[in-house]
């Protein structure tokens, strides 16, 4: 989620969201991944810096992480507050107005849990996200929230009630049980009572919306709610550094629990990225590498090095090297 206004020149970075993640069924993978070109790579770099978090962190490690390397920082150079990374506002035109993103979804209630699904794992088009979106932005409009329909699964929101709310991103959410992540704004209270007043609100009007019988009637999941994230806004200008590289694949996968393609992805990742990463490296350039499970973070680098010293380092990594699968089962 790289936001605008960032330098042209592009980053040796490459950041992998989800390079772990705590499903059972993730990590009984993990032992048998076969990536030779991480392994390779990881000994080439030193680690450089662990973010540890916590298991139910509002913002994600990798989110945390890609602020970080972009440079999105309060004015006094700290990080922002946890579920306080204000990413709609980053990517606007006015960075130092309170905004939020919107995300239709549905609220899965079993027995014991309310499962969130996003919009993008609904197969959500705008035939059916356009007359919803038409339909709550009156009452977002009655309590100071202009709303903006940015896609079928994202609606951008703007309005100070959005000033110091903090929220669980969607990658902390997805497919999960919503319980974990809901949260009282205590620097904006006010605002975060509006919001649930509001997610109510939209609750009911989704559900007696002819939409939600059309999705039914088509065997689909009926929208019954949004979920806001990325909320806030900066609290001084700047220029944002040039983002990483940032693969999609084993997110992707995670936020579905479909743990044989994120074996997949990682392969991909591995043959490509990372190899041209390590290619990188054997030449000589300076890179990083930030890999990022579901509570830690942890950053690589190295520093240029002259032919011979490469050689013999790579030497001594290939005789003696950890399998890279070590270093993801602590993320």
């Amino acid at each position: 989620m790289p936001a605008p206004h960032m330098a042209s020149e592009p980053a040796t970075h490459l950041l992998v969201p989800f390079a772990s993640a705590s499903d059972p069924a993730c990590r009984a993978l993990m032992p048998g991944l076969q990536l030779p070109h991480l392994t390779a790579l990881l000994a080439e770099l030193q680690p450089v810096h662990t973010d540890n978090g916590a298991d139910h962190s509002l913002s994600a490690p990798h989110e945390r992480a890609l602020a970080q390397a972009i440079g999105l920082v309060r004015a006094d150079g700290s990080a922002y507050p946890d579920g306080r990374l204000p990413w709609a506002a980053a990517q606007s035109s006015t960075p130092e107005l309170p905004q939020a993103w919107f995300t239709p979804c549905h609220f899965q209630v079993g027995m014991e849990q309310v499962t969130l699904l996003p919009g993008d794992q609904l197969g959500l088009t705008d035939e059916h996200a356009r007359p919803l979106f038409d339909a709550l932005a009156p009452y977002c409009a009655e309590d100071g929230i202009t709303l903006r329909y940015e896609s079928a699964t994202r609606w951008h929101a703007s309005g100070e009630v959005l000033r110091g709310i903090a929220c669980a991103s969607l990658d902390r959410v997805g497919g999960r049980s919503v319980e974990a992540w809901m949260t009282d704004s205590a620097a904006n209270p006010a605002g975060g009572q509006l919001l649930k007043r509001l997610q109510s609100e939209a609750q009911m009007l989704f559900y007696t919306h002819p939409v939600h019988d059309a999705r039914e009637a088509l065997r689909l999941h009926p929208v019954n709610g949004f979920w806001l994230s990325g909320a806030g806004a900066l609290d001084h200008t700047t220029a944002l550094h040039p983002a990483p590289t940032v693969p999609d694949g084993l997110r992707s996968a995670a936020l579905q629990a479909d743990w044989g393609r994120w074996k997949e992805a990682w392969t991909t990742i591995d043959q490509r990225d990372v190899r041209d990463l390590l290619a990188r490296v054997r030449r000589g350039e300076a890179v990083t590498l930030t890999l990022c499970g579901e509570r830690v973070a942890q950053r690589f680098t190295n520093a240029p090095r002259g032919a011979v010293a490469r050689a013999g380092r790579l030497i001594k990594n290939l005789l003696g090297t950890a399998p890279a699968s070590k270093i993801l089962e602590t993320l």
